[in-house]
């Protein structure tokens, strides 16, 4: 039987589109991050010239869930290094990946748009941002990379150590986003530039992709275990 609250995944012409739509926060349990996995062998097996990733209306992800979060460390520290798994594998992606930010994106919701190409957001009320800091959890490592790697230099510190938050505008302005389009169109105008990028030739993106990211995913998967054995539980 099939869980309705677990990320769906459909062949649209081509493109791969996952979406995500729990029915709440869209947050990243370990059976979210397992289905995602999945979803990614199955763009790949299917010869997906792209990928979409689609939030809920108003949701795009609020980040891990919370449960897991602060059941134990164990599972906490278990649960954010799948996660780490599962957004450098979405970097480094050998076809163009385009995510359509529907509504909020906070901490996890925040590093998926940080590991997709392009990022459209909705044009409607959404906080965007890295709030880890603000919750009493340091942004590991492989975060801050990601962060450093697609945000403007000059915002980097308050969207990291300062747990800047930001509505869609400001989000583009500091590199979360690439462009705000209106919430009516974010969807079509995503799968649009998915089957744009997706018709370029497929090898030089790839390879291009890997010249571009392949040295910080292995220094970060090198490392992530390491880095969450001093990750301690969030102040909430």
């Amino acid at each position: 039987m099939t869980d309705e609250t677990l990320p769906a995944y459909r062949l649209d012409d081509g493109i791969a589109v996952v979406t995500l739509d729990d029915g709440k926060a869209n947050a990243f349990s370990t059976a979210t991050l397992i289905s995602l996995e999945g979803h990614l062998d199955q763009a790949v097996a299917d010869g997906a010239r792209a990928l979409v990733l689609v939030g809920r209306p108003g949701r795009f992800s609020a980040g891990f869930a919370l449960d897991e979060m602060t059941s134990n460390v164990a599972d906490m520290r278990a649960l954010v290094v799948r996660g780490a798994r599962f957004w450098l594998r979405l970097y480094g992606l050998g076809i163009p990946t385009v995510a359509a930010c529907t509504g909020h994106a906070l901490a996890g919701g925040a590093l998926t748009l940080l590991s997709c190409d392009l990022r459209l957001a909705a044009d409607g009320p959404a906080k965007i941002g890295l709030s880890e800091v603000a919750i009493g959890l340091t942004l590991p490592k492989f975060a801050f990379a990601l962060a450093e790697d697609r945000l403007t230099r000059p915002a980097l510190t308050a969207a990291t150590m300062g747990a800047q938050v930001y509505d869609p505008a400001g989000a583009a302005a500091v590199g979360y986003v690439d462009r705000v389009v209106a919430v009516d169109a974010l969807v079509s105008s995503a799968t649009d530039e998915a089957r744009r990028l997706g018709a370029l030739d497929a090898a030089a993106y790839a390879g291009t992709k890997a010249n571009a990211r392949a040295d910080l995913i292995e220094r970060e998967l090198a490392r992530v275990v390491e880095d969450m054995e001093t990750l301690e539980m969030p102040s909430l």
